[in-house]
């Protein structure tokens, strides 16, 4: 059975919805945090997401709930001939809502953001441990095509 959400562009009030999330994640070895001392830091980066022109922070809202979140970035390289690409980052469900079409319905509306600017590529990455996430993926319509390279810095 499918949740009905709304993809509205996130608000402040939703940060601590978010963070709380993210803590829940296992997998993604972030070091979120639902600690309430740790809420500025998400501030902070809300407050930068949203002061860029080319990043957009989205909530899956269901049953007046945060449920689900993402976040998309417009890149333009030179490549291409010089097109734009739309980049989706963390993206998550919360736990107790998977399998209910949240996912789908927020991968759908960042490819439509996507149409809307008329970039010529959608890409993602999902931590290489998400076989789950893989295959939905795939079921979507995006092919595996890269390999990605990280370095952490901190």
């Amino acid at each position: 059975m499918a949740l009905a959400v709304e993809i509205p562009t996130a608000e402040k009030t939703d940060v601590a919805a978010i963070a709380a999330m993210f803590a829940q994640d296992d997998l993604g070895g972030h070091g979120d945090s639902a600690d309430p001392a740790n809420l500025w830091l998400y501030h902070a980066a809300f407050e930068r997401i949203t002061a860029s022109a080319n990043d957009t922070l989205f909530v899956a809202v269901g049953e007046g709930e945060v449920v689900g979140t993402f976040q998309t970035t417009l890149i333009t390289s030179m490549t291409g001939k010089g097109s734009s690409s739309l980049i989706i980052e963390a993206v998550h469900t919360r736990s107790d809502r998977r399998g209910l079409g949240i996912g789908a319905t927020m991968i759908g509306h960042a490819i439509e953001q996507g149409r809307v600017h008329g970039v010529r590529l959608v890409q993602l990455t999902s931590n290489a441990t998400r076989v789950d996430a893989h295959r939905f993926y795939t079921r979507l319509g995006f092919v595996q095509s890269h390999l990605g390279f990280k370095m952490k810095m901190r």
